[in-house]
């Protein structure tokens, strides 16, 4: 039988731009970052008391793992585990600080930080100067200019706080006290990077996927929005909306000129989001667009796109660099899934417009029939994100009940097998050739059906695929029900 630790006090520094607004503001956001905070030790099935000071928070929360969950809240500079809350007392001050950080500074050069807030008998300098005195003996020396350790104390008023390591936070202003947006996600690195921007300067996002590439794609886009929550979100819930764009995409091609595609669905896109920031009152659009990174991203086609929507559009990514982007992605916990993520989006194989005039999009966009978005948003589907469980980002984007048109047909059982009966057309493959080290030979742009005797192993390659990025299924129901609908289409 394990018993919980005892609680473990952290000091929690409010970031920057909590601090320099008014009293009315700063309390607002101060409370706003309790339940942020409490939301995150929380999420992660703990449980913690938060007391509340007008410079810092105090929070006692039993387990050490839930620090790196409240680092991820935004509005905090940074956290510090207490390791003594004494009376504010010079001498027991410097006794206690002995006590605890002899073996810290042993054998390494060291500092002393020391702050005071409040009417004391003593300064700062003298706790500097004399816990300072007491740990030399232990030490290699002073060095307050790069030194091998720190120990800190902070006297607030009658209180007096002993640390030693202090956790960067994000800054930043806590989540949701700007309000809400929209967030047009993708997939790849851009949109990620820029919906974490917006999440750091307090505005709640929802997000719009507009989905291009089936069942797959979808599952990848929403793992990638889950990280954003789970990991971002605190005191949130975040859900997102996706809406089929495969007929949009048709539709397009079928009345427009093929150099004006891609300008025109990001035009879509905008006003499919904007519909959606309609519906759950955001007042802004926000994009991944960074300033001539693709075709559909140059000045001039930026130009004219943004007045497809009435909201103001945020792209916080715009002078950003591609490499600094993607490491960003991967600092925050998105880059991996990025990474695997299928290009959908470039729709025109041809030379596109790169500085289209807003005239000529207009009078393209005319040719596309009025009611093109409708179904799209009506039967858009609404995932909470928070609350979406693992297994629910596999089953149901795992199986399919046909044979997916022009998909590669792979048969995973023994050649014996395979011989004596398998779908016209269809590669038979070991299971093994499946693996995440070996799949890479197969081209990313096919769409592969997987099926083996009972759809157990299958599944099981089918997922893999999934997870590096490829758009692969299993058939359900086994060979049984695969030779019937093999049968019923020939």
């Amino acid at each position: 039988m394990t018993t919980e630790a005892p609680p473990k006090l952290h000091m929690v520094r409010f970031g920057v731009e909590v601090t320099t607004k008014g009293r009315g503001t700063r309390r607002h956001f101060q409370n706003r970052l309790v339940r942020n905070l409490t939301d995150a030790i929380e999420s992660e099935g703990h449980k913690a008391s938060v007391e509340s000071r007008w410079s810092r928070l105090l929070v006692e929360v039993s387990a050490p793992e839930a620090l790196e969950a409240m680092s991820r809240v935004f509005g905090i500079s940074s956290i510090s585990p207490v390791d003594a809350r004494i009376p504010a007392d010079l001498e027991e001050i410097v006794a206690r600080g002995e006590e605890l950080f002899a073996e810290r500074v042993r054998g390494k050069t060291f500092a002393v930080e020391a702050r005071r807030v409040g009417s004391h008998d003593f300064r700062s300098q003298d706790v500097r100067e004399r816990l300072g005195a007491a740990l030399l003996p232990h030490s290699a020396g002073v060095n307050l200019d790069d030194p091998e350790a720190t120990v800190s104390v902070e006297v607030r008023d009658q209180e007096a706080f002993l640390f030693s390591e202090r956790v960067p936070g994000h800054g930043g202003l806590p989540l949701g006290v700007e309000g809400k947006a929209v967030c047009l996600l993708s997939g790849g690195f851009d949109s990620a990077v820029a919906a974490w921007h917006l999440l750091k300067r307090g505005v709640s996002l929802e997000y719009v996927f507009c989905n291009l590439g089936g069942a797959a794609y979808e599952r990848s886009v929403l793992a990638l929005a889950k990280v954003l929550a789970d990991r971002w979100s605190y005191g949130d819930r975040p859900r997102i909306h996706v809406l089929e764009f495969g007929p949009t995409v048709d539709a397009l091609r079928s009345h427009t000129t093929g150099g004006y595609w891609q300008v025109l669905l990001k035009r879509l896109m905008y006003r499919a989001a904007g519909a959606v920031a309609e519906d759950v009152g955001g007042d802004g659009v926000v994009t991944g667009e960074s300033l001539g990174q693709v075709s559909s991203q140059t000045l001039g086609n930026l130009r004219a796109i943004d007045d497809a929507v009435d909201l103001p559009v945020f792209r916080p990514l715009l002078g950003m660099e591609k490499m600094d982007i993607v490491e960003r992605a991967h600092a925050i916990g998105t880059g991996a899934i990025s990474a695997r993520v299928r290009e959908y989006c470039a729709i025109y194989e041809g030379k596109p417009v790169t500085h289209a005039r807003p005239d000529r999009v207009a009078k393209e966009e005319e040719k596309l029939p009025e009611d093109l978005l409708d179904e799209p948003i009506r039967g858009r589907k609404v995932v909470d994100l928070r609350s979406l469980d693992p297994v629910e980002l596999v089953a149901p984007y795992l199986f399919v009940e046909e044979i997916p048109r022009d998909a590669v047909v792979l048969d995973l059982r023994s050649r014996r097998d395979f011989e004596a009966w398998h779908v016209p057309g269809a590669v038979r493959k070991d299971p093994s050739e499946l693996r995440p080290d070996r799949v890479r030979d197969l081209e990313k742009e096919e769409t592969y059906l997987l099926y083996c005797e009972h759809g157990l192993q299958s599944a099981d390659a089918a997922e893999a695929m999934q997870r590096e990025g490829y758009e692969a299924y299993a058939f359900r129901g086994g060979l049984g029900r695969l030779r019937k609908a093999v049968t019923a289409t020939t």
